[in-house]
């Protein structure tokens, strides 16, 4: 029983790619769960068997190589596999994605299979939405304020559009004022483009540590701003003092309209 076929078996019958991790994990269980079922069969004929010096069954060798799997022996067993259709030229390949290893159709092939859903017509991103996604994609995760500044422009419509395709996502809040959300790329936008993580996007490296413009503190100077507001908004001891003053004097408050204001504003109209 070769490594290389279990791990195409497994990889055929999962709806969701496989990590390496994952995949030498079932095999060691499946290992574990022969060893217990063996174990328990000698257990059985030992206690039926009136000799008692009868040998115990021994796991397989093929299925007891299996006991030390690891990621490497899976990965390697992966590019043989590969290499097993391709020299045989198979329509199909392993490849590695965010979530794991899937079996894919070769893209040679992907003009015939696309006649399976004609209604499933490729669709392109606007240059806007392209430029928005790739300053998410490398400097992730990242507010929106961080992206106009970077755009020069409002970024609203490209957000909502790369969210409703699944994308982007919202990873949290920045610890800024305001709590503004922080995006970033979805599993499907590494299955998309073909790669397992940013540090596989080119030029990565680089571009990741380039320095972009800051966006304008634009929360802080509105707080400021209404606090302010507010504070000139509620009146002072002084400003209550005079208003009694007034009031005590017959004075109307200049600040609420009065009877008095309102009837000769209508005996105004009608004499006009």
């Amino acid at each position: 029983m070769q490594l290389s076929a279990i791990i195409e078996a497994l990889l055929v019958a999962s709806e969701e790619p496989l990590p390496s991790s994952e995949i030498a994990r079932i095999i060691r269980a499946r290992v574990a769960e022969a060893e217990d079922a063996l174990a328990a069969e000698n257990e059985i004929e030992k206690d039926s068997n009136e000799d008692p010096e009868a040998t115990p069954k021994d796991l397989p060798e093929e299925l007891a190589a299996l006991a030390d799997i690891n990621d490497d022996l899976v990965t390697a067993a992966i590019v043989e596999l590969n290499r097993q259709y391709e020299t045989s030229g198979r329509a199909f390949l392993c490849t590695e994605r965010a979530k794991g290893w899937k079996i894919y159709t070769h893209p040679d092939y992907a003009a015939f299979v696309r006649q399976l859903f004609p209604d499933r017509k490729p669709s392109r991103l606007s240059g806007p939405a392209m430029e928005t996604l790739a300053i998410i994609a490398y400097r992730q995760p990242v507010t929106k304020a961080s992206i106009e500044a970077v755009r020069g422009v409002s970024c609203d419509g490209m957000l909502q559009k790369l969210l409703d395709r699944e994308l982007i996502k919202i990873g949290g809040r920045a610890d800024l004022p305001g709590r503004p959300l922080l995006y970033d790329t979805t599993d499907l936008f590494f299955e998309h483009f073909g790669v397992k993580s940013v540090d596989e996007l080119p030029n990565s490296a680089e571009l990741r540590t380039i320095k972009l413009p800051e966006p304008e503190p634009e929360t802080e100077s509105a707080e400021s701003d209404a606090a302010i507001s507010d504070q000139n908004d509620e009146p002072t001891s002084e400003d209550i003092e005079q208003q009694l003053a007034l009031t005590s004097a017959g004075i109307p408050n200049v600040n609420e309209p009065s009877e008095t204001t309102s009837t000769d504003d209508a005996q105004d109209s009608e004499d006009r």
